[in-house]
């Protein structure tokens, strides 16, 4: 950015670094939810929370495929990075 693009877009400063924090909230937000051993966590808890009769057996499944299939995505989505970045 030059000098006089800079001065002329200098009110939207704080604009911009509204948007750059949220753009980091995000970011952080979405590693975490796809995090496997995030996930991992989640399926440990769901399984604790089904056997102590928490949870039914039709919402344990339900969620259950939910977060496996988070952590398949997951998993493949690092995979595919590690074979672009080789």
């Amino acid at each position: 950015m030059g000098l006089i693009t800079g001065l002329l877009t200098l009110p939207l400063a704080p604009v911009r670094g509204v948007v750059w924090v949220a753009e980091q909230l995000q970011d952080a937000a979405e590693r975490e939810l796809n995090d496997p051993l995030v996930l991992r966590a989640q399926l440990a808890a769901l399984n604790q929370d089904f056997e102590d009769g928490l949870l039914g057996e039709e919402e344990f499944e339900q969620e259950e495929e939910e977060l496996l299939d988070r952590l398949h995505e997951s998993v493949t989505r690092a995979e595919r990075s590690k074979v672009t970045c080789s």
